[in-house]
Formats: C-alpha cells, sequence, structure tokens
C-alpha cells in the first residue's frame, strides 16, 4: 500500500477542500487552551472567583475564557489570565 492510499495522511486536505480547515483548528487550538487553563486552576487550587480576582475581571469572563466554545478571547484576556497563573503567553507564526 503507498502512502498515497493511506486513508488518514490527507484529512487536512479533505478539511481544506470542505473549506472548513481554519475553523477546526482553531476550535481546536481554543478547546486546548481551556483545557490547559482549567487545569492550571486545578494545579493552583483556584476557584473562578479568585481567579477573576487576579485577573481584575469578572467571573463571567472567565466563564468564557474556560469555555471552549467560545471565541470572543482577546490576547488581553489571555494575558491577564496567564499572568494570574504565574505564566506567560507565547504566540507564534509558523508554516502553513
Amino acid at each position: 500500500m503507498s502512502k498515497k492510499n493511506h486513508r488518514g495522511s490527507d484529512f487536512r486536505d479533505f478539511l481544506n477542500e470542505q473549506g472548513v480547515l481554519g475553523e477546526v483548528e482553531s476550535r481546536a487550538l481554543k478547546q486546548a487552551l481551556s483545557l490547559q487553563l482549567d487545569q492550571l486552576l486545578k494545579e493552583k487550587e483556584l476557584t473562578k472567583t479568585q481567579m477573576a480576582a487576579r485577573m481584575k475581571t469578572s467571573r463571567a469572563a472567565v466563564d468564557r475564557l474556560l469555555d471552549a466554545s467560545n471565541f470572543s478571547v482577546t490576547l488581553n484576556t489571555l494575558g491577564k489570565a496567564a499572568r494570574a497563573l504565574g505564566r506567560k503567553v507565547k504566540i507564534e507564526l509558523v508554516p502553513a
């Protein structure tokens, strides 16, 4: 069986052909980010209310940040969350 016949190798191409690759990648990134933030909250034994106080924002804003389906997160909010957890944000542009 050649690599061209391997079914899983072209999934990104399939998503791209369907015009949804960018959206799928964005959703996956937001979900991974939400999971990482939630894990850090647990590790540091912080409640959402305590996190909001550290970020100087509302608990509703923290809920939005932790909601994997909410894409309205700004870099400013993400930076506040990272600092509240003793972290920093690292974003880089890589070849497509």
